[in-house]
């Protein structure tokens, strides 16, 4: 993304902006996150927290962009194994069904 790092930009949804009730706001103050994640072209959103998570998640669908936004510790549970079937639901089609590593199928 550009800018990057300490320079990225913030996608409107913490310090509890999130539940701030000012909902037009934080989506006008969103617009710059979600013209940044797409013009990267990216697949997914990998978000560290739930705020950004669910912050993207309704910028994703506010601005029409449609993108999924994925949790990282899903993606580390999902390379373990560990992932259940009921914490698949809100994963985008193209990672419910996968199954890098499972115990039952090393039997």
């Amino acid at each position: 993304m550009t800018p990057n790092k300490s320079n990225n930009y913030c996608c409107g949804g913490g310090g509890g902006f999130l539940q701030s009730g000012f909902k037009e706001e934080r989506l006008e103050y969103g617009r710059i996150k979600d013209q940044q994640i797409k013009a990267t072209g990216a697949d997914y959103v990998i978000a560290g927290c739930h705020n950004c998570h669910a912050q993207i998640h309704e910028l994703s669908h506010h601005y029409g962009s449609n993108y999924p936004v994925v949790h990282f510790w899903t993606l580390l549970a999902l390379s373990l194994g560990i992932l259940g079937p009921n914490e698949r639901e809100y994963l985008d089609d193209r990672l419910k069904d996968v199954w890098v590593f499972h115990p039952e199928s090393a039997m």
